[in-house]
């Protein structure tokens, strides 16, 4: 990433099980918080290659999103 250009600080979420109860683990915490800085920094980064490559930037960010959209939740239980 460029020394010009730092995006804010990532606003770390409070996780949350599936049934709205505060994730208490810290070193849960600890992995999913560094998890998500770390995909930050990559998408960021892949963004900017992007620009300076010549693609459309709203054109790379609906590809992200449509990345994230269709992520499978492996451990998912069919609710039939």
């Amino acid at each position: 990433m460029s020394d010009a250009i730092k995006p804010g600080k990532l606003a770390l979420p409070e996780w949350r099980t599936p049934e709205g109860e505060l994730v208490s683990c810290v070193e849960k915490i600890k992995v999913l918080n560094e998890n998500l800085q770390e995909l930050r920094e990559m998408a960021q980064e892949a963004l900017e290659d992007a620009v300076l490559m010549g693609c459309d930037e709203a054109q790379f960010r609906r590809v992200m999103q449509d990345l994230a959209a269709g992520l499978v939740n492996p451990y998912r239980k069919d609710k039939r």
